[in-house]
């Protein structure tokens, strides 16, 4: 069912991220920027809640939100890899979150709209908080970038790593493709062009350059994942494998 399958690649990609931005929790460069990113995370959790519980009222099996969340393997995931990888040094951090934020930001901007009364609902929800998300990374890109020449270096090296990680965002499963006739999903080619405008913008005033002609990493959105992903599944997992039945 492409429904289902696109409901659960927007929930995993919003809970991997949330996971690995809530390791940051008492590790920030400092307090209010450490409760800033904690926050962020308990916001990307919170839009995985309400698109899991989504995702399980269309399996119609049984399932739950805890299931889907916590009793599937790496190849039942269907996050973009950018998420999945390590944090890294708080630029990296600040730059995935950066490129998560440019590419939600239209992206429940268009499913606001979208045929589907319940993905529509929980975008119109999301968009209030990714609207932040956007804002505050932004200003910490152009201020890494266009800060010191330790800082403008570790920026420079983040992008030209983290880069080609972002063509996933466009690049569309089946799944994807299935729905692309339908008003039901987002339409990856006005994405990437609002993805673009926007990231273009913000990397030029921290001037950071991007890096040219990258193939494209892709293979999340259909299970193929990174082998960081295993490693992130079993510490997150870990509690509701050990204890079954705890619920969110």
């Amino acid at each position: 069912m492409a429904l289902l399958q696109y409901v659960l690649s927007l929930a995993d990609t919003a809970l991997i991220a949330g996971h690995r931005n809530s390791e940051w929790t008492g590790h920030g460069p400092i307090l209010e920027q450490d409760i800033a990113l904690s926050n962020i995370a308990l916001d990307q959790v919170g839009q995985a809640r309400m698109l899991y519980q989504y995702a399980a009222l269309l399996t119609g099996d049984g399932a739950t939100e805890d299931t889907l969340a916590y009793l599937r393997d790496a190849r039942e995931y269907k996050n973009c890899l950018l998420v999945e990888l390590p944090n890294g040094h708080w630029g990296n951090t600040i730059l995935k979150q950066f490129f998560l934020s440019a590419y939600q930001f239209p992206l429940y901007d268009q499913l606001r709209k979208s045929e589907d009364a319940q993905l529509a609902a929980i975008a119109e929800k999301s968009i209030r908080e990714v609207t932040y998300h956007l804002r505050w990374s932004s200003e910490w890109v152009i201020r890494l970038g266009d800060g010191t020449t330790e800082s403008k270096t570790k920026m420079q090296e983040a992008l030209n790593e983290l880069w080609r990680y972002t063509g996933e965002f466009f690049t569309p499963a089946p799944y994807e493709e299935t729905l692309a006739a339908s008003n039901n999903a987002a339409d990856l080619s006005q994405l990437k062009t609002d993805f673009t405008q926007r990231v273009e913008q913000v990397l030029s005033e921290a001037t950071l350059t991007i890096p040219p002609n990258q193939p494209w990493q892709t293979g999340g959105k259909t299970g193929i994942h990174t082998e960081h992903l295993g490693f992130l599944l079993a510490e997150m997992q870990f509690l509701q494998r050990a204890y079954p039945g705890n619920e969110w």
